[in-house]
């Protein structure tokens, strides 16, 4: 859908939604409609609203309540509406998407992707919240604490890749990911790493794309995207130790001052300062702001 369309459906609908506050029904609607207010989507499948869905919800005085049907109690729907875009999917897409999405995916995404619970998803229907939730009640407002992320410092990374998948605009949406990991807590990280690696898949899938003159180059500048996760996990030992299986006159040209900037932000992160000096005039001054950000995580 156009996006002046979409708008004019948003006027026509805004009533309804500051109002009534009701789960919308249809994921690109929904999708899109996150993409304008730079949230994450909230996803349930329809058969889940079928039985009653308790949930837990923190009150002001910061007690834990319990919320005996998520899809009906009219208090916690704006609170929902505040941070994400909730939304109600029909069982009937689950074959379509299902059928995009095998052999894709790890184990664990695909046990996310068929339960329950509920999912976090980007703007481009990619789950967030991967990892499996242990209490048998959700709890609300620890979803909001860790998952309610403001897209728009990667508003335009987003949107680009929207348009149109490309290497490029999978590449550089996998990277301002890991890029945005570094403002979240701890574990939300984890898992942004882990949507990031998605598109950075997709990525090496585009390279056969590319002119044969650039494959080798971008195929190498995704392992070392892939090595450069590691420094978001606090594992910089690991960075190290994959650089070095990498012989020095197989890193192409262009590549080099990426493997620069790795090697500087592994060894300073490692407080081996006078291994780091080595690589740093190979460095940029906005990535040399970067590995800062890095070291100091890593400390």
């Amino acid at each position: 859908m156009k996006r002046p369309v979409f708008f004019v459906l948003l006027l026509c609908f805004g009533f309804q939604f500051t109002s009534s506050q009701e789960w919308m029904t249809n994921l690109g609607i929904a999708q899109r409609l996150a993409q304008v207010q730079n949230k994450m989507v909230l996803m349930v499948w329809e058969e889940s609203t079928q039985y009653q869905y308790p949930v837990y919800v923190y009150n002001q005085k910061g007690n834990k309540v319990l919320i005996y049907n998520l899809f009906e109690d009219e208090e916690i729907s704006p609170l929902i509406w505040e941070h994400f875009v909730p939304v109600i999917v029909s069982e009937y897409a689950y074959e379509k998407w299902y059928n995009k999405l095998k052999g894709k995916r790890s184990l664990a995404y695909m046990n996310k992707f068929n339960d329950d619970s509920i999912k976090i998803l980007d703007i481009n229907g990619n789950i967030l919240n991967v990892t499996s939730f242990t209490d048998e009640i959700q709890n609300i407002s620890k979803i909001i604490q860790k998952y309610s992320l403001n897209t728009a410092f990667m508003q335009s990374e987003l949107e680009t890749y929207k348009n149109e998948k490309s290497f490029y605009s999978a590449y550089f949406l996998a990277s301002k990911y890991l890029d945005m990991s570094l403002y979240l807590h701890r574990d939300a990280r984890k898992e942004i790493v882990k949507l990031s690696d998605i598109y950075l898949k997709e990525a090496v899938g585009f390279v056969g794309d590319e002119k044969e003159s650039d494959k080798d180059v971008l195929k190498q500048r995704c392992t070392l995207l892939e090595i450069q996760q590691s420094l978001y996990l606090k594992r910089p030992k690991r960075v190290i130790r994959r650089l070095k299986k990498m012989k020095e006159k197989d890193v192409l040209e262009s590549n080099k001052p990426f493997v620069a900037f790795l090697y500087y932000t592994a060894y300073m992160s490692l407080k081996e300062s006078e291994k780091a000096q080595a690589w740093k005039s190979d460095i940029s001054s906005l990535n040399l702001k970067k590995a800062e950000l890095l070291i100091n995580l890593n400390s």
